[in-house]
């Protein structure tokens, strides 16, 4: 099995924050993002990670963020550590596919989430009130159903556990009315050029998160984009509207996880070889699909 990078440690480079597959540093005018193998189910970083994940999920979201740059500009400085300052070319094993040199942009409070289909959290409140994110929708939809329309769905960001989904009306009292209408607009058409190049490919992308952030004052696209951490990808074969879709993410992940005796709190348990494998293996798919 290839190299697992589960932390980094540049040693010499200022470290910011650990997320949950993100290391983030600083350097001269910029910042250093690290995707690690890591992975985390349930709002809990597991011991063991999937080997090659970061390296999927950062060339997905270099392929898409190329792909937008029509409707928005994005954080991207460099992506080659030759690029990169000459104090990191000695990370160069670490570093080389699984990060990025950003610009240091200022994020924005919310989470910017698109749906074209019913599924997750979205599905759960559909079935309570008919509405999701206080947008009323159709009655009578089902389980993984298409929306007419792409329906915009923010959310706050926690520090820990889960985000919590808000109204439009909330994000315009949290961001401002500008950029409340920017962050909706923007996301809406990066979802339905991003549906469009996918369905081509014989991939549904159900739903999504994207973060933006101010540079010198202007909305840019920052973090990861459209990779299967952020969004559920459906193949357009197996597509069946009534119930929950095989997805291209750590779903085999997750469907173990609830086969055990867990609490799905700290710590998590170790993930087996086979379990670890399978992932992996549905993250290359999935990349190969999308990018060819």
């Amino acid at each position: 099995m290839a190299d697992v990078i589960l932390e980094t440690n540049l040693k010499d480079v200022k470290f910011l924050r650990r997320g949950k597959v993100r290391d983030v540093y600083e350097i001269d005018d910029y910042l250093l993002i690290i995707a690690t193998d890591r992975v985390s189910a349930f709002d809990v970083v597991l011991p063991n990670g999937i080997a090659g994940k970061g390296r999927v999920l950062t060339q997905i979201s270099l392929y898409w963020f190329n792909q937008m740059r029509d409707i928005i500009e994005n954080h991207i400085v460099a992506t080659e550590v030759k690029d990169y300052p000459s104090a990191l070319h000695k990370y160069k094993d670490i570093l080389e596919g699984r990060s990025m040199l950003v610009k240091k942009a200022e994020p924005m409070p919310v989470e910017c989430v698109v749906r074209g289909y019913l599924s997750g959290s979205g599905w759960k409140e559909y079935k309570k009130s008919g509405t999701v994110c206080g947008i009323k929708l159709p009655a009578g939809l089902v389980e993984s159903s298409r929306l007419d329309e792409p329906i915009f769905t923010p959310s706050t960001k926690a520090e820990v556990g889960h985000d919590i989904n808000i109204t439009f009306e909330e994000t315009k009292k949290i961001v401002g009315d500008y950029a409340a209408n920017k962050l909706r607009d923007s996301s809406l058409k990066i979802y339905k050029k991003a549906r469009e190049l996918a369905e081509k490919k014989g991939i549904i992308i159900a739903d999504t998160k994207m973060e933006f952030g101010l540079f010198n004052d202007k909305l840019i696209l920052i973090d990861e984009i459209l990779t299967p951490d952020s969004s559920r990808f459906w193949s357009v074969k197996g597509y069946k509207p009534g119930k929950g879709q095989d997805s291209f993410d750590k779903q085999i992940v997750r469907d173990y996880l609830l086969t055990l005796d867990w609490n799905q709190t700290y710590p998590g348990p170790k993930l087996p070889d086979e379990i670890i494998e399978k992932t992996a293996a549905r993250y290359r798919e999935i990349l190969g699909i999308l990018t060819g």
